[in-house]
């Protein structure tokens, strides 16, 4: 039995859902008056894991089957072999794992997180549980149920208080910062709130680099639906170093048009600014805004007004609202029972969170400016593939960039934050900055200079593949065998001439699919069956190493069937042999994917 009821909820998280979710079970905590932390598990003292009593993980698995960035760490040192089979003998726990059954490694981290943790001789509240982005309900179907079984385990290990129940969900919870004011006549910190502080080590999320835009053009022909940016950064001084498939972190932010409407639906005033203070003695302060902070700086650069909203915003959302109408609505949107009627009002026609305040402006009025930060869940970078090597192009940095807007029944296109803000930045008009940081990318290239390497990327796909022929070239390897595929030669070919100049040269194979130049449909796939004979001698003889980028819809399986297909054809193998022969491709990363919904 433990001295003092406490829970620790950790989470790893890529997009927000795990941390969303985290925080969830730690506001039905606070309800059954446990005493409660929530964290990220890198953030958390892992040699004071195993003093732990009673942790709940709630985990998202990440592209092929990896862990998320804010988890890396702990990953790494939950599979130490030094750490003995009884580490966590004293350990409770419950694993809620957060993926799309779409890929093929769905929930992978959750199912070995929990597997481990068994290893190291922890106890299982309960069996693992796997919510689905797929569900027509999204992950909430496998999480409510989840939920009530939880604190069923866990108010039977920790009964309630006597004479104290359960606080009710009509109940507002205390904000986890308070917002108070400066005065309107103090004086303003000279330029603090824009100036970017001197890096210190490598530029990374809590200290990005200001990138200055060099050039921003636009590479599809401008009567072609999708408009894609070739943009350039420089980076001289930043002390950014990166190779080939590499990727590169944006910080963007909301327009101003937005960030207008949102103050004036709150009644807030932009210029005012205000200091932050935890209610919770030791919760840290959020580390990306300044203090004291601008109301204009929070919604514009942290606060994600053009998210779709999540149940949680609309529970607590319910409890500000004066107006029964609104308020039965949003109680609807939040109840268990609500969440079709929730999705086919929000997710589907993905309804921004900004909409919705339009939707509800009696509630929305009504917001206290100390709940803001728990309402609206801060701005998440975006990840782009590196497009350019620094051998061919030195303190420069280069990305390719399709700007997402799409049309849904609502009658304004929806339009991709982080595509749009970028592709509306024009160095023409002074010094435009972006704050970036580079991660290191999943896709490794061969060491060996005489390995070929076969790239299939189709669309933007291409991106990570520009930076590594660029390197490769740079040192005079050959043995790049280029797949590309678009919708037309004319339309949409990025990069064509710089491809044509280096197949000119014998630094290139190239082959292209343009599926819509004539009747029939020609995808990369088809590219790849055609030259089966080139491809088996490349990788029956040579040693090639195959990769792959690009879309995660169709793509992915349809190339990987390709492939074993030229296995059995050109190599002999029978459909079983051909799949284990890929299998052990992809185990000895001679074949590495890199794809994105």
């Amino acid at each position: 039995m433990m001295a003092e009821k406490g829970l620790l909820v950790l989470f790893g998280s890529q997009t927000g859902t795990a941390q969303d979710t985290a925080e969830r079970v730690g506001r039905e905590a606070q309800r059954r008056h446990l005493r409660c932390r929530v964290q990220a598990l890198d953030s958390c003292d892992l040699a004071n894991l195993i003093h732990e009593p009673l942790v709940v993980f709630v985990c998202a698995t990440t592209g092929q089957g990896d862990p998320p960035d804010n988890m890396k760490m702990f990953w790494r040192f939950l599979f130490r072999k030094s750490l003995p089979g009884s580490a966590l003998c004293q350990l409770d726990y419950a694993v809620l794992g957060l993926g799309d059954s779409s890929y093929p490694k769905f929930n992978f981290i959750a199912k070995k997180l929990h597997k481990r943790l068994l290893q190291l001789g922890a106890n299982p509240l309960l069996p693992v549980a796997l919510g689905d982005d797929q569900h027509d309900l999204g992950p909430d179907a496998v999480i409510d149920p989840w939920l009530v079984a939880l604190w069923e385990k866990i108010l039977a290990l920790y009964p309630l208080p006597p004479g104290l129940g359960i606080i009710s969900p009509d109940v507002r919870l205390p904000p986890k910062y308070t917002l108070h004011y400066l005065p309107e006549d103090s004086p303003e910190p000279e330029g603090a709130l824009l100036q970017p502080a001197p890096p210190r080590g490598a530029p990374c999320e809590l200290q990005p680099f200001p990138a200055r835009v060099v050039s921003n053009q636009r590479l599809t022909a401008p009567a072609h639906f999708q408009d894609v940016r070739l943009i350039e950064f420089d980076i001289a001084g930043s002390g950014i170093t990166f190779s080939a498939g590499d990727v590169v972190m944006i910080q963007p932010q909301n327009c101003p048009e937005d960030v207008q409407q949102f103050c004036q639906l709150l009644r807030l005033e932009p210029h005012r600014r205000f200091v932050l203070q935890p209610t919770e003695p030791g919760t840290p302060l959020p580390p990306l805004l300044p203090q004291p902070c601008s109301v204009q700086y929070l919604v514009t650069h942290y606060l994600d007004i053009s998210c779709v909203p999540r149940r949680s915003f609309f529970e607590l959302l319910a409890s500000f609202s004066t107006n029964e109408l609104e308020r039965e609505k949003l109680q609807e949107f939040s109840s268990a029972q609500g969440q079709e009627e929730l999705y086919s009002y929000c997710n589907r026609p993905r309804r921004t969170t900004l909409e919705v305040l339009w939707d509800f402006p009696h509630s929305t009025c009504a917001i206290p400016a100390d709940y803001l930060l728990d309402l609206i869940p801060r701005i998440r970078p975006r990840a782009f593939s590196i497009a350019s090597s620094l051998l061919t192009h030195p303190e420069r940095m280069q990305i390719l960039v399709a700007v997402v807007r799409y049309k849904t029944r609502l009658s304004k296109p929806r339009r991709g934050l982080c595509s749009t803000w970028l592709a509306s930045l024009n160095p023409e008009q002074g010094d435009v900055r972006v704050p970036l940081w580079v991660k290191k990318g999943g896709m490794k290239f061969p060491a060996d200079p005489g390995t070929p390497v076969i790239m299939i990327g189709p669309g933007t796909g291409v991106a990570p593949f520009r930076a590594a022929i660029q390197e490769r070239v740079a040192l005079g390897r050959r043995g790049n065998c280029l797949f590309f595929g678009c919708r037309h030669q004319s339309k949409d070919f990025y990069c064509q001439a710089e491809w044509e100049e280096l197949v000119t040269k014998g630094f290139l194979t190239l082959f292209t699919a343009f599926s819509r130049d004539q009747e029939e449909k020609v995808y990369v796939q088809h590219r790849i069956r055609e030259n089966g004979k080139l491809l088996w001698e490349l990788l029956s003889t040579e040693n090639a190493h195959i990769y792959l980028a690009g879309n995660a819809k169709q793509m992915p399986a349809a190339v990987a069937e390709a492939l074993q297909s030229v296995l059995q054809q050109e190599g002999g193998l029978s459909p079983l042999e051909a799949e284990e022969h890929f299998t052990a491709l992809e185990r000895s990363r001679r074949f590495q994917s890199e794809t994105w919904s």
